[in-house]
């Protein structure tokens, strides 16, 4: 099982970070190849400074930002990023998105879906944190 964080940038969420990321759950959910494998909650990246009754704020609040996947073994990276990469370009205004596994990092805009090679550079930093095929220099297929 791989676990993956999904944060929406907030200078382009469109409606908002908790809506953009709930819109993607549900696209990721309805997948039938992925709903299976892809297991998701939506939850503020930050802990709460304050008792939760004295913030006051309702479930649409911008504290909801923080996607967090646990994806199957039967699942590769490459399936999930495609996903993701559909859903971006199904949308009005494409919210950039910061995909963490582990240490590694990626922020996709929906321009990588048209690029084989900024795809498999992405499943590779993913992969394994560089940029570069698998140390046998087998791409195993996911790009």
């Amino acid at each position: 099982m791989s676990e993956y964080a999904l944060r929406v940038d907030p200078h382009r969420a469109g409606q908002g970070p908790e809506t953009e990321l709930r819109s993607l759950l549900l696209w990721l959910s309805e997948d039938e190849a992925l709903r299976r494998d892809v297991r998701g909650r939506i939850r503020s990246a930050e802990p709460a400074r304050v008792p939760v009754p004295a913030l006051g704020t309702p479930m649409g609040s911008p504290g909801f930002d923080l996607l967090q996947l646990a994806v199957g073994s039967g699942l590769s990276t490459g399936s999930l990023v495609f996903a993701v990469l559909q859903w971006q370009a199904s949308r009005r205004r494409p919210p950039a998105l910061t995909v963490r596994r582990g240490p590694y990092e990626v922020t996709l805009t929906g321009d990588e879906a048209g690029d084989p090679e900024a795809l498999h550079r992405i499943v590779a930093a993913l992969e394994n944190g560089s940029g570069e095929p698998d140390r046998d220099g087998d791409d195993d297929g996911t790009a």
